[in-house]
């Protein structure tokens, strides 16, 4: 009954004029940056920030939202076209999706791959709505202890269970961490890392700092690249996107498992869409009677990975919502988007607002609605976006970026910090050392602080408190394992290395 009533209160949120011009704001920026390689969500979420500011809250939530998926949606079309993933989650999509455009099967693959990320999305966000409350009431009973102990074990399986070495994603987290308590003490009131500068007293703004990271950075790595002029695509007609019989037969198996791999996944901090999809394509492989198909155009490696990365998308929403967790750089952005306006999430979060909880539930399935519309009849207008020049294309979006920096707290001072950061994130991709760990470190880094100080005050700075409690000792346990993980992965890549190097000389 109280599903339903919060199903009804939802529905009238979402309903509004307001909120579905914001959310179909939303679902299309967030297809348009996803269908263009080399932009992604995080950037234009970084760059629809700052327009947030003067809207209503509610309504920004579901727009920023809705760039988020909306971007899973539109990744898929360049890896099915031109086999360049437009986010990294789509990366998966192009052994399949890109084999079967070579075969003249494009229409098809980019209506299947609309088809399971709506089926990926529909079962997450029946998860969301079924545990984010359980989650939400359990974890009333939280003290610092507890949250304390689940933010380290997000952070380190943010950095651990990432792609690249879990060393470089730890040292991405201490930065971002370190970064994050830049500016005024809440306790003493004392500046630090400041040196000397007024504009560093209230700390690095969040909208610079990840505009810097991911949106000039990847942006202007992009114009560097050599080679970034696209092939001859050719038209996408509606007639050619409809299945044959014996292709519809294999969709609803592999966007099951697909959708039941990304949720399980999605829920846990850290990990996100980029590994849901790959878990699901090596799933659907293995449970195959003819894997030797995948790779070259099996309809089932494009279903499962794409209803997987869509379903983690939504899953990802409950950590944030119910905890005030994020289980990634784009929720941390998320997360930075709600305090910035005073809403603090955690379990209190759907009692006090319990319209923006629920408006903002109901959105996804009205925004994942508009995406098939806008991702099978619409499709070929996307497809022709493919054709802007990036020369044309990204030093447009340079300059909106600063502008939108600058309109954040009307300050210069926050564009020269984005543009270093944009040189920072430069850097980091140059050696591998992964950006998204540093802007979680950055958001969680006061909270795991003020957590850690104040369970220090309480148990007058005996450690062991954090042990004596089960849910925060079996949070420590947890992140000591994949600790342990960690080191044990980079012991045997390691060994590999080794062994390959003898056989080599030998």
């Amino acid at each position: 009954m109280d599903l339903l009533s919060n199903f009804a209160l939802g529905l009238s949120t979402a309903i509004t004029p307001e909120a579905l011009l914001f959310c179909f704001i939303g679902v299309t920026v967030g297809t348009f940056v996803g269908v263009l390689p080399g932009i992604g969500a995080m950037a234009a979420i970084s760059l629809a920030l700052p327009m947030t500011f003067h809207i209503d809250p509610t309504y920004a939530l579901i727009m920023l939202a809705g760039i988020f998926y909306g971007a899973q949606y539109g990744g898929s079309t360049a890896s099915i076209l031109m086999n360049l993933p437009g986010s990294i989650s789509s990366a998966v999509t192009c052994l399949d999706g890109y084999p079967m455009a070579q075969k003249g099967k494009a229409g098809v693959a980019l209506f299947v791959t609309a088809i399971a990320s709506f089926i990926g999305s529909s079962f997450a966000i029946i998860i969301v709505m079924c545990f984010a409350p359980v989650i939400a009431e359990a974890a009333l009973g939280f003290s610092s202890y507890e949250y304390f102990a689940v933010m380290l074990m997000g952070l380190i399986a943010a950095s651990t269970l990432s792609t690249g070495s879990p060393l470089k994603g730890l040292a991405s987290v201490v930065i971002g961490v370190t970064l994050g308590i830049v500016g005024t003490d809440v306790t003493t009131g004392q500046y630090r890392f400041t040196f000397g500068l007024n504009d560093l007293s209230d700390g690095i703004n969040l909208v610079a700092i990840a505009m810097g990271l991911f949106g000039i950075s990847e942006i202007v790595s992009n114009i560097l690249r050599k080679g970034s002029e696209r092939p001859n695509i050719g038209k996408v007609t509606l007639r050619s996107m409809f299945p044959s019989r014996e292709e519809w037969k294999l969709i609803p198996k592999p966007a099951a498992r697909g959708s039941i791999v990304g949720s399980a996944i999605g829920i846990l901090p850290g990990v996100g869409p980029t590994l849901s999809a790959f878990m699901a394509y090596l799933l659907e492989k293995k449970v195959s009677r003819t894997p030797e198909r995948f790779g070259h155009g099996a309809v089932e490696g494009i279903t499962a990975p794409e209803a997987a990365n869509n379903a983690a998308v939504q899953a990802g929403f409950i950590p944030t919502l119910s905890l005030g967790i994020p289980g990634d750089a784009i929720m941390a952005l998320m997360l930075g988007a709600m305090l910035i306006h005073g809403i603090v999430p955690g379990p209190l979060f759907m009692t006090e607002y319990p319209e923006m909880f629920w408006g903002l539930v109901m959105s996804f399935w009205i925004g994942n609605i508009l995406l098939l519309v806008l991702n099978i009849p619409l499709n070929g207008l996307w497809v022709k976006m493919l054709a802007i020049p990036y020369h044309i294309l990204y030093p447009a979006i340079l300059v909106f970026i600063c502008i939108g920096v600058y309109s954040a707290q009307n300050s210069v001072f926050d564009v020269y910090v984005a543009l270093f950061f944009g040189l920072v994130g430069l850097a980091m991709n140059a050696v591998r050392i992964p950006t998204a760990p540093l802007l979680l470190g950055f958001v969680l880094g006061p909270l795991l602080e003020e957590h850690f100080r104040r369970s220090m005050l309480l148990s007058r700075g005996a450690f062991d408190v954090f042990m004596q409690r089960p849910v925060s000792a079996t949070f420590l346990v947890i992140t000591a394992a994949l600790l342990l993980y960690a080191g044990f992965g980079m012991w045997r890549n390691a060994r590999r290395r080794r062994q390959a190097q003898a056989a080599a000389a030998a």
